[in-house]
């Protein structure tokens, strides 16, 4: 349990199998700073008094509340100790989703449109519940099982449920007044504006401006809002936006100007303390990174490794 806790704890991880899966229980506070992921993040919320800001919203969880988070969202939990915390964690592998999807059928659709909706949240009803549970259940089971064709039929329950996930997404309404989802709408204009222009003047003095807003009531609200002071938002958000142009293959100096900061060496040094490389050394990696992931992803299914 204590590897797995520091596993999900990981700041931004690096995801080299087609998903992992996570049953965790705890009865003792934790404190999760806020954090982000390469990769996409299923929660299946079982128990326990948890609220949890994913870029900017409040969600109230609610027992077997599910939460879509799309690579790179800013997102924490904040967790109340009085009561056992239980929840489902299922890191998932947007390379294994596209392999298995066609110009009909995008999996990664749910978690796309989270994001384009900024709606994370997925309640179900007591019908479609029981089928969900059945198909984690089963999951559950098969990934620790050694028995013949435990990996492939891991994998086939994996998409069943991801299919299902879909299904039920592309199904819901949008509920603008959800009880249990707090949202400043003024807040939410200007997320969207930073991350649209992040190699832009996103001075608290030009973002006061463009709003018509004070800048201490901005600073103020912004912190209330999302958890994070506007400064270090913007920095996180760059920071992110530099990683992806990285692994792309971009230029250091071309990232540096693309994703808004002034200062080569302030850049250098930023990413660094995110990171742990420095942007050279850290392309280098995600290239060595990415062919074992891609060689493992790429072997044949009949194989149980």
């Amino acid at each position: 349990m204590e590897l797995e806790n520091k596993e999900i704890n990981h700041k931004r991880g690096y995801l080299d199998t087609d998903f992992h899966f996570f049953h965790l229980k705890d009865s003792k506070n934790l404190q999760f700073e806020f954090h982000y992921h390469d990769f996409n993040k299923i929660i299946i919320f079982i128990s326990g008094q948890v609220t949890y800001l994913i870029e900017g919203k409040t969600y109230k969880l609610k027992p077997w509340d599910i939460l879509l988070v799309n690579n790179n969202e800013i997102h924490k939990p904040i967790i109340d100790g009085c009561e056992t915390y239980e929840r489902i964690i299922i890191w998932v592998n947007s390379a294994f989703l596209l392999q298995h999807s066609d110009q009909q059928c995008n999996l990664l659709t749910c978690f796309e449109w989270a994001a384009a909706k900024k709606l994370n949240l997925l309640r179900l009803p007591p019908d479609l519940l029981l089928g969900v549970k059945n198909i984690l259940s089963q999951l559950e089971d098969t990934c620790v099982s050694q028995e013949f064709g435990s990996k492939v039929l891991k994998n086939s329950l994996f998409l069943q449920y991801i299919v299902q996930l879909n299904r039920m997404y592309l199904g819901i309404e949008i509920d603008t007044e959800h009880p249990d989802i707090e949202y400043d709408e003024t807040i939410g204009r200007i997320l969207e504006y930073i991350n649209a222009n992040l190699n832009e003047d996103l001075s608290m003095d030009s973002l006061a401006s463009i709003f018509y807003l004070s800048k201490y009531y901005l600073m103020r609200k912004f912190k209330q809002q999302t958890g994070y002071t506007v400064h270090n938002y913007i920095l996180q958000k760059r920071l992110i936006a530099a990683n992806a142009l990285i692994k792309k293959g971009k230029s250091i100096t071309t990232t540096c100007i693309e994703c808004g900061f002034g200062d080569y060496s302030n850049f250098v040094r930023s990413f660094k303390k995110a990171f742990g490389l420095s942007p050279k050394k850290h392309y280098k990696m995600s290239l060595e990174k990415e062919k074992m992931a891609s060689q493992h992803i790429h072997q044949p299914h009949h194989q149980n490794t």
